[in-house]
């Protein structure tokens, strides 16, 4: 199931065309997709660059072309002899602040044209490197399923626009044995964890009310908050400016009676609204 097809069903259940995802999945992954119905849909583009977490399993001894299970084998060497320690040294390489280069079956587009087609149409598709943030590298695991494969179970968070296939393919490359990830699962994105994730089926059962996180909810776990006086939630609710606080922005307003009214930065003296969440 692609997120395209979750936002679909969604569509579905809620009776409205206004639904929208806050960062894609891989077919072959599993957990957290933010979903956003009617106005929340605007709080998406501050989702899609939130802070990314996931499990993961890394497979070494294969290389594959989608540097995940679900691409072709490309070549395969037996990874029995390499070292726990080597792993580990391998993967802290890949810690903090680096330059990555996504998987070359992936959205990105090159020349207007999404990367994953070039390569189907048989192109050596060369993607630039990216600057991305790996916090978190942890290996949970070590197994050694038969002589020749390793597997590796991990836990990352990551900046937005890391690929955790390529995470497997590059340790892969250093140890010299190839590598592909043969499970994925996000856990949270941002605050927002698996925990409180609600399965399609759970949402099939209540709808057409599939809206498990009210939109005031979910801007108080996603963005710094403020408080507005009644006279300030109207100017605001308006599009008015507010005077500023020193917040550092985007930042979410919220009205005395609890309700979010706009997500705001600070900026040339004034708290400006980006988006004014408050129904006209």
């Amino acid at each position: 199931m692609t997120s395209h097809d979750v936002v679909a069903r969604i569509r579905r259940l809620a009776k409205t065309r206004r639904v929208g995802h806050g960062g894609t999945l891989d077919p072959m992954a599993t957990g957290v997709l933010i979903i956003g119905v009617n106005r929340a849909t605007r709080l998406l583009t501050y989702v899609i660059g939130s802070a990314k977490s996931y499990t993961a399993t890394i497979r070494l001894g294969q290389s594959t072309i989608t540097d995940d299970a679900a691409g072709e084998i490309t070549a395969t060497t037996p990874a029995g002899h390499v070292t726990d320690k080597a792993i580990r040294d391998g993967l802290a390489h890949q810690r903090g602040e680096i330059d990555q280069v996504p998987s070359a079956v992936s959205a990105i587009k090159i020349n207007g044209q999404r990367a994953y087609k070039r390569v189907r149409e048989g192109e050596d598709v060369q993607i630039p490197s990216r600057r991305v943030t790996i916090s978190r590298l942890e290996v949970l695991d070590i197994r050694r399923p038969d002589d020749a494969s390793v597997d590796i179970d991990i836990d990352v968070t990551c900046s937005s626009g890391t690929y955790i296939r390529a995470i497997a393919r590059d340790l892969g490359t250093l140890l010299e044995v190839g590598g592909h990830l043969t499970a994925l699962r996000r856990t949270a994105v941002g605050d927002m964890a698996l925990s409180e994730a609600r399965t399609l089926e759970q949402l099939e059962e209540s709808a057409p009310d599939v809206v498990s996180l009210p939109m005031a909810e979910a801007a108080r776990q996603a963005f710094p908050r403020r408080e507005a006086t009644a006279d300030e939630a109207r100017v605001l609710s308006h599009g008015g400016p507010l005077e500023p606080v020193g917040i550092s922005g985007p930042y979410a307003v919220f009205a005395p009676t609890g309700e979010v009214l706009a997500i705001v930065s600070e900026r040339e003296g004034k708290a400006r609204a980006e988006i004014v969440l408050a129904p006209a």
